[in-house]
């Protein structure tokens, strides 16, 4: 690493190890190759661990947007509506996407930094019939994470509700058993947790959106998930995929099953206890709501400090590391401190003390 390289602590994309980017540098390989089915294969295993769930897992060349998109277009039909949770930029945006492909959408609004209760989702279905309910399981505009699990709970009562879940900056950050929650589509993309170079994403898809898929006649092209499962079955893609991503996510794959699945829950929340305990002890709150705060990305609170984050930026960069100065309505009033991917605890505090030195300044 060159004495200059500005480290990343923003919330994606996240800090890359050295031989995750080596890994990139394999020799090309044909996409219709049996070495590519090897390499498919392998990965698929992999991600199916990870994910926690015995279906498939889709791997595409996009960001987790495209996901959206495909889920919104494969899942909800024409004349019936989606519910889509809202409560942050990300969600937000996924439920604009929803629109703009012609899905009639229900929107159940809460304040920036308030999570979405399984009651909110109960007295919606109670009232209306939906294809699907679109969730955010980690809001990284906000730092609040959603409590997927209560709410699959609920979902699970409907036989014609799928549950939709964007993970993208909670997946192998914090808890998420898709099999176990009752998702039928968890969908996430690289540069977080994950800690890979941005470009390729995935999801976790039940046989249930398939089915689904199957009454839809426009899903779209790029993402239409029935030509997407039909290539899967013999470990392949229908169109290019990334294949230098693909390796560098093949050995991520094995570092992460080596750390423990749930040891790298273990230690982003451990992360996220230090980055709380700083803002506490400087003057400063979390945006979230108690209960609910992210592990993979703290949103922190500025509105009684103060600071300049322009400033706190700066002074952070001549120390090589790159700060988030808050995102969209909120900048300025919070900044967000990431915590994810393969940043150990002594990173962190590397990081803390920093901001500490800016503070008290």
């Amino acid at each position: 690493m060159s004495d200059n390289h500005q480290r990343l602590v923003i919330p994606g994309p996240v800090e890359v190890r050295k031989e995750i980017l080596d890994a990139q540098t394999e020799w090309m390989i044909g996409h219709r190759s049996t070495a590519f089915a090897d390499l498919f294969a392998r990965l698929q295993g992999k991600l199916r661990q990870a994910f926690f769930t015995q279906s498939r897992v889709f791997v595409q060349g996009s960001s987790g947007t495209g996901l959206w998109e495909g889920a919104s277009r494969n899942c909800i039909r024409d004349d019936k509506k989606a519910l889509h949770l809202v409560g942050g930029a990300f969600s937000e945006r996924w439920a604009e996407i929803s629109k703009a492909n012609g899905k009639q959408v229900d929107v159940i609004e809460v304040d920036w930094g308030m999570a979405h209760t399984p009651e909110m989702v109960a007295d919606a279905l109670k009232k209306s019939a939906y294809d699907a309910v679109c969730v955010v399981h980690n809001e990284t505009s906000t730092g609040v994470t959603n409590p997927i699990k209560a709410i699959g709970e609920v979902v699970r009562g409907y036989e014609d509700t799928l549950l939709l879940v964007d993970t993208v900056s909670g997946f192998l950050g914090t808890e998420l058993r898709v099999d176990d929650w009752n998702v039928d589509m968890a969908l996430t993309s690289s540069q977080k947790a994950f800690a890979l170079p941005p470009g390729i994403a995935f999801a976790a898809v039940s046989d249930r959106v398939l089915a689904r898929a199957k009454q839809i006649q426009y899903r779209g092209y790029y993402f239409d998930f029935i030509e997407i499962e039909d290539s899967l079955l013999k470990n392949n893609t229908p169109s290019t995929p990334p294949v230098a991503l693909m390796y560098a996510a093949d050995v991520q794959l094995d570092s992460i099953l080596a750390e423990g699945i749930e040891n790298r829950w273990a230690r982003h929340a451990a992360m996220r206890d230090m980055t709380h305990q700083w803002a506490f002890t400087n003057g400063f709150g979390v945006f979230a709501q108690k209960g609910y705060e992210s592990a993979t990305v703290t949103a922190v609170d500025n509105r009684q400090k103060g600071i300049n984050v322009d400033d706190m930026a700066k002074f952070m960069k001549k120390k090589f590391f790159e700060m988030d100065k808050g995102y969209g309505k909120i900048k300025g009033k919070t900044f967000r401190i990431a915590h994810m991917g393969d940043m150990q605890p002594t990173m962190l505090e590397e990081v803390l003390s920093g901001l500490t030195e800016f503070v008290q300044g």
